[in-house]
């Protein structure tokens, strides 16, 4: 488990946090030592004062008149073990501070006990006469669990740690923006430029984003016009190559079909490099059951002799794709597993309840792929020829895995323990 945060708003906030705290222990420690401190010293002092004078000699020599009018006065009163327990001893509270200090004054072993209320009464067991107690009332005195300070400071705290993370929200906003405008790029998608909001730095660093999107945009679009330029200037002599080829006499057909299966292979060749390019973005996203598209696939290829797909789907819940690009993943997939693998492949689906993804996985039964170049397998114009083949132009993948990132979803190629290659989409699910 990790007490420190790992983000900057966390960071910012804790740091905030504790220069709070020690700010707030230091202000409490200086304020009790300083200020309430001596002031209870000084009441512990007049209340040691007066037990003083009540055990003067000279007192016990006064007109009695004088020692009624006394006590009157101050409101001291004198009470045996027995009476005092009757009369509000067993409520009073034990002070550990006063009692200390009023043995020091007092010159021996001192216990005081207060009793709280609309007056504060004061219970002295004073060394010349341990078996008495004398009680003093103050009005003057403040809650002596100095809750008021408590409150005060609490409040301060949590006013300048809510103020903080204000502060650092609204200085972090625009690098979630920031973040999520990164993700965007990443899935091949340009956002609309951000908004210049925050400190120097970060409308430097959006400034800065903005202009890379721009450029990264602009760079797309010459891609897509020089692609589309070249596809349709190749298109027009192929056509008339097999035009011309088809005007070939038949004693020369065997010249004629080698030619129109180059001209067939080079229009895929030409088809892939669109499929490369153009990313479906117009596509709307709908929510559909990647059970429903397996099973299209399958009862589409079924209908060849020669290929043979067995399916075993599960139950999975909805995903929110774009159909017509999730179907070509699903094709190409098919196809590369015909084309690379073996005549018969297996589709599969399933829901992984931890990660909330649902699957759909295609396994062929032919002799896979060496492990370490599996991951190179999703670089445009690579392919693993020595175990599976160097058909096409090794964009097949690039665009699978185009079209999944589109969707925040992963692709995985991993060789299956029993042989063969498996080819798994993860796509977030809906629910």
């Amino acid at each position: 488990m990790r007490i420190k945060p790992q983000s900057a708003f966390g960071q910012t906030v804790l740091l905030i946090g504790v220069l709070l705290l020690i700010n707030q222990v230091v202000s409490y420690l200086s304020v009790t030592y300083y200020f309430i401190g001596p002031t209870y010293k000084q009441i512990n002092t007049l209340l040691a004062s007066q037990i003083k004078v009540l055990f003067l000699e000279e007192m016990d020599h006064m007109d009695p008149v004088f020692h009624e009018r006394y006590f009157e006065a101050t409101g001291i009163r004198i009470f045996t073990e027995q009476s005092a327990r009757e009369n509000g001893l067993e409520d009073a509270t034990f002070y550990q501070f006063f009692s200390r200090e009023m043995s020091e004054q007092l010159g021996g072993p001192a216990e005081v006990r207060v009793t709280q209320g609309s007056q504060y009464l004061f219970w002295i067991r004073p060394p010349q006469a341990p078996n008495l107690w004398i009680t003093m009332p103050l009005n003057s005195v403040s809650d002596t669990n100095i809750s008021p300070l408590t409150i005060y400071l609490m409040v301060i705290g949590v006013l300048s740690v809510a103020g903080g993370w204000i502060f650092v929200r609204r200085l972090n906003r625009p690098l979630h923006a920031l973040q999520s405008a990164a993700i965007t790029v990443g899935k091949g998608e340009i956002p609309e430029p951000l908004k210049e909001d925050g400190s120097s730095e970060i409308v430097a660093v959006t400034q800065a984003f903005n202009q890379m999107a721009k450029g990264i945009k602009q760079l797309e679009d010459d891609r897509a016009l020089l692609t589309a330029g070249i596809s349709h200037d190749l298109r027009t002599p192929l056509t008339r190559i097999r035009l011309a080829t088809e005007m070939l006499p038949e004693s020369q057909n065997w010249v004629s079909e080698g030619i129109i299966h180059d001209i067939e292979d080079m229009n895929d060749i030409i088809d892939q490099f669109i499929d490369y390019v153009r990313q479906d973005k117009s596509e709307k996203t709908i929510l559909i059951n990647i059970n429903h598209l397996i099973e299209e696939a399958a009862h589409a290829r079924n209908i060849e002799e020669q290929h043979e797909i067995i399916v075993n789907v599960a139950d999975v819940p909805p995903v929110l794709v774009r159909k017509v690009a999730i179907k070509r993943v699903l094709d190409n997939l098919i196809e590369n597993a015909f084309r690379y693998g073996s005549n018969n492949i297996e589709i599969s689906s399933g829901y992984i309840k931890k990660t909330r993804q649902a699957y759909f996985r295609v396994r062929d039964f032919g002799k896979g792929i060496p492990a370490d170049k599996v991951e190179s397998l999703f670089e445009p114009f690579k392919q693993g020829d020595d175990a599976r083949g160097s058909l096409g132009s090794g964009l097949g993948l690039a665009i699978i895995k185009r079209i999944v990132d589109m969707h925040s979803g992963k692709v995985v190629l991993e060789n299956h323990p029993d042989g063969g290659l498996m080819a798994t989409v993860l796509l977030n699910a809906a629910r």
